[in-house]
């Protein structure tokens, strides 16, 4: 005989404006929520570092004056996320880049990392990213119109 597991009832908002009210949220409220989550996804999978380790390195030719820049984080589970790496245009096709993902994943590695995602677009540098070793796991077509963007990992 099969057993019927009856689900607990869950308490719900009534989707009256009385009981809520969407409003738009301030600077401290997105950090609340986004602690929410935080403390949400800990209870599902415990951490293995205690808070956002930032990888950036830059290229200055003067004060406030850049050629090329990487950022990039390690966060909860030793996983490296490159937000951004940017190379002006007189030093693209002479390693630059290279050099400077090449140093983000080295100091990822050394730090525990095991895998480096990151996103692009087609118009962006897809192929230099497949040309480091990188590989697609997703693809947003039309993102913008015309466009797609990309989303690829490495396994360190």
């Amino acid at each position: 005989m099969k057993s019927i597991r009856k689900e607990p009832k869950q308490k719900r908002l009534n989707s009256g404006r009385s009981k809520y009210k969407i409003v738009t949220s301030s600077k401290l409220s997105r950090i609340r929520i986004d602690e929410k989550l935080v403390a949400f996804n800990k209870t599902q999978v415990p951490f293995t570092q205690r808070s956002l380790i930032h990888l950036g390195f830059c290229i200055k030719r003067g004060r406030n004056d850049y050629w090329a820049g990487i950022n990039a984080f390690l966060y909860s589970w030793k996983i490296a996320h490159i937000d951004i790496l940017w190379v002006d245009e007189a030093l693209r096709g002479q390693g630059v880049g290279s050099e400077l993902l090449r140093k983000v994943e080295d100091k990822a590695k050394e730090l525990g990392c095991k895998l480096v995602h990151l996103d692009t677009f087609d118009f962006q540098a897809k192929g230099f990213y497949l040309k480091q070793g990188y590989k697609v796991f997703g693809k947003l077509k039309n993102c913008p119109d015309g466009h797609d963007r990309y989303y690829l990992q490495k396994r360190l």
